[in-house]
This record gives structure tokens, sequence and C-alpha cells, in this order.
């Protein structure tokens, strides 16, 4: 019987003095990436080197302007020059960023409004993949200056020249087949944090909003619906758990539209969709907005940006049974496996076993930095099943590890005011409310449930075979 990644047994954990011994020499081992650290700054200096030889081909090329000695080939040839320093000052950043962020430490520049849009999905393959593009591009500006300046180039040199770029290109191209079969591997099932609890179990019906449930009772469109952005927000305002404004109710299905873009999926899209653990594929394109008061579908689409992943923020579905919640929270789930982020789906229950077993072996500190691999957690049917004591404060310690780091997305049924009934505790429930929405876009999904949308219609119309 298939069980689910979050349910395996803690027999199967390591003993805490071995755990303790390993995780000792992983991190005097993990310490070492900091001898890369002056490797970068050297590359700052190097970077240095060639705004200084910017500035004095340009100074040189004004020079010759000005004299009246430069005709169109040779301002032509020193424009291309400054191209070329540029380019070359361009794959210096990108390996200055980009490799530190991936090889020594986290930049956090999570939220800044300057944060280069590469960086949010930049991995080892990715990096090389970009260099090697911007090797072409180098080679490309160094050919165009021989066929240029054409009449003064010996044919060996174009020969030569032309040879090394196509070798470049194919290189270039050979690196980004490659790069495929490699990003699956590092993010597959088996190499996943999570993989190693085995794989995921179907969810029992009736327990998410999942959409197959809607088409099975025979509802029209796509399952689950948006709501209006309350957050940030005030406390009281919060605690009331509505939202103003949306679409009007009643009409037909409204699906979202793809936004541009939105087809061009990240290397290894697919592996980190199957290893998230979603229980189906939903995708934002399908979801039914006709049946929602709140929120208007622009919500929902801003959302699907997933600027809030990039910002560390959060998002909090709130609304009833067969409102959405789970459809919307599994499609910016996919959607960010699909931009190149790594994703976890599970239930509240499960999240709170999850962190009981990792407690219980020793190791709760370490499974929570694990955690912060992933930048989107999806916690979903908070509020379905009260939490116990233990899983309580356990989930609120998740919610602070991760406050102001990464992003949570949840989904409940319970306005912030009567969290204490899911936690047990007034004190901790206001605590983890305190930090997840501090940060946080609070969408309320008001409207009927799609799944009581064709009884509520029969009971109106009369049931197939009866007189009205």
């Amino acid at each position: 019987m298939p069980v689910s990644r979050l349910d395996s047994s803690p027999a199967a954990a390591p003993a805490p003095a071995a755990t303790s011994h390993m995780t000792t020499l992983g991190y005097a081992l993990f310490a070492t990436r900091w001898l890369q650290a002056p490797l970068y700054f050297g590359l700052v200096a190097a970077q240095g080197v060639y705004v200084y030889k910017f500035f004095n081909e340009l100074w040189k090329l004004i020079e010759h302007v000005l004299s009246g000695s430069a005709d169109e080939t040779h301002v032509m040839l020193a424009v291309l020059k400054l191209v070329d320093v540029v380019m070359i000052a361009n794959l210096l950043i990108m390996v200055i960023v980009g490799g530190y962020e991936t090889f020594v430490s986290r930049i956090g520049l999570q939220g800044h409004r300057d944060q280069p849009e590469w960086l949010s999905h930049v991995n080892s393959n990715v990096l090389k993949v970009k260099l090697a593009t911007a090797i072409v591009g180098i080679s490309s500006v160094h050919l165009l200056q021989m066929f240029v300046d054409v009449h003064h180039t010996p044919r060996h040199d174009l020969l030569w020249g032309t040879v090394i770029h196509m070798a470049f290109i194919v290189s270039a191209l050979i690196l980004a087949y490659m790069s495929g079969p490699m990003t699956a591997h590092e993010h597959g099932p088996r190499s996943d944090h999570a993989a190693e609890h085995g794989p995921v179990h179907p969810r029992t019906a009736g327990t998410a909003d999942v959409a197959g449930t809607a088409h099975a009772a025979g509802a029209p469109g796509a399952p689950g619906a948006p709501g209006a952005p309350v957050g940030p927000v005030a406390w009281d305002a919060l605690a009331g758990g509505t939202a103003a404004g949306g679409a009007k109710a009643g009409a037909a299905l409204r699906p979202i539209p793809r936004q541009a873009g939105a087809g061009r999926y990240a290397v290894g899209a697919e592996e980190r969709v199957a290893a998230a653990g979603f229980p189906a594929r939903k995708e934002l394109e399908t979801f039914d907005t006709g049946h929602l008061r709140a929120p208007d579908p622009l919500v929902l689409d801003r959302l699907g940006r997933l600027d809030f992943v990039a910002r560390g923020e959060n998002v909090v579905f709130l609304g009833g049974p067969g409102t959405g919640k789970t459809h919307l929270a599994v499609a910016l789930g996919v959607r960010a496996c699909e931009a190149g982020q790594r994703v976890l789906f599970a239930t509240a229950q499960e999240w709170g076993a999850r962190l009981r077993r990792a407690k219980a072996a020793g190791r709760l500190d370490e499974e929570l930095a694990a955690l912060d691999a992933y930048p989107l957690l999806v916690v979903d049917e908070l509020g379905y099943v009260p939490f116990d004591g233990e899983s309580a404060n356990l989930f609120f310690q998740l919610v602070a590890h991760r406050y102001e780091r990464a992003s949570l997305l949840v989904t409940t049924d319970r306005p912030f005011a009567r969290w204490a009934e899911v936690f047990g505790d007034g004190g901790v429930a206001s605590a983890t409310a305190d930090r997840l929405a501090h940060h946080a876009e609070v969408v309320a999904l008001e409207g009927e449930s799609y799944r009581t949308r064709g009884l509520e219609a029969a009971a109106v119309a009369g049931w197939p075979g009866q007189g009205v």
C-alpha cells in the first residue's frame, strides 16, 4: 500500500549519536565553501580592471572623433570593442553574483527592487548554460570585428576565428542539452529531501478541494475559486476573515488567461512537480472564477507572477469548503516549479507529523534547515483537523523559522480570530498568525462550493424524472 511522503516510520531514522557525528562532520565540510569567497572578490577586482579599460577605450574613441581621424569603420570597431568589454563584464557579474549565491552563501536579495530575474532560479546547471551563451555572444562580437575590418584581417585569422566561434556554439548547445538530464538527476524524487519518505499516496476523497471531485459530481468547469487580497492588513481586519470587492456570481466559466511567458519552463520543471507531492496537477489557467463573488481574477493573475516567492512573502487562501483553495495552492506551486523553484506540498496534519518525527529523532533543527532549500512550502487544510499541543508548537516553529526568509502558502477555512480552535492555545495561535500575516497577502474566497452547485440547481429545478 503506498505511503504518504510525510508518513514514513520514525524507526528508519539514524541513531541520534550517529546523526550528531555525521552532522558535525558535514557542517565542517560545508564550512569550507567560504574558501571560495576570496576568489569572488578577486573577480570583483578584475571587473574594476574592465571598467578602467572601457573608459580608456571610450576616451580614445572620443579623441579620434574630435580630431577627425576616425572614419566609419574605425568608429564601428571601437564601439564593438566597448560592447565586447561590457559583455565580458556582464559575464563576470553573472559569475560573481550567481556563483557566490549558488556555491557559497545566500546574498539575501529577496524583495530587493533590483534583484535580477535570472538569480531567482539560478543553479549550477543554469549558470553553466548562461555562461556558455555569454561566451558565444562575446565570440560573436570578436568575429564581427574581423568581418568589419576584413580588408586588414588575414584569411588565416578569419578562418580560424569562424571555426572557433562554431566550436563555441556547438559546445554551448551540447551543454544546454546535457543540463536537462543533469537537472532531472539533481531534482529527481530520490535526491529530493522529501522523497526519503516514500511515494505520495492519493488523497482521500472529500479531504481537499480537488478538481477531479467536481468533474465526478458533474459540476461544470474546473473547481476552485480565487479570493480578494486583504494583506498586508491590520489584525482586526484579519479577524473578520472577509474581503471586499470581486467578481459577480452566476457567470459562466471564466478561466484566468495564461500570462505572457508562462509557457517557458525552466529546465527540470516536471521533475520538480513530481517531487513536490501535489495531490493532483492543477493549472491556474483552468481555474473557474465564475462562481465567486471575490476576488477579482486579476488578483490571482498577479499572484501567478510569483513575486511573493521572490520576496519571501506568504499567501493565505481563506474560504469555505469547495471554494477552490487547494486548486489555487497547487496551481501556484506548479507554476513555481515551472519557474525553477523547489516546492513541497502537504496538509497541515502531515506537516505536524513530519515535524514530530524530526523532533523525536533529535533532528528538528536539521529538518527546518533542510526545508530552507524549498523557496515555497504549501500547507493545505489548516483548521480542518485541530492540532495536538506538540504539533501546534512545532508548526509555530516552522512559521517562525521561515519568517522573512522564505514563503509559505496556507489554505484554511478559519479566519485568524478562530485559530485558537485549531492550535488549542490562544497564545500560540496569535503568535503563529502574527508572523504568517505580517508579510502576507490574505485572499478571501467568497462563493458557493463548486461541489454542491449541481445539487442546488437540481433542488430548484427538480430531480430528473420528477414532475415539477
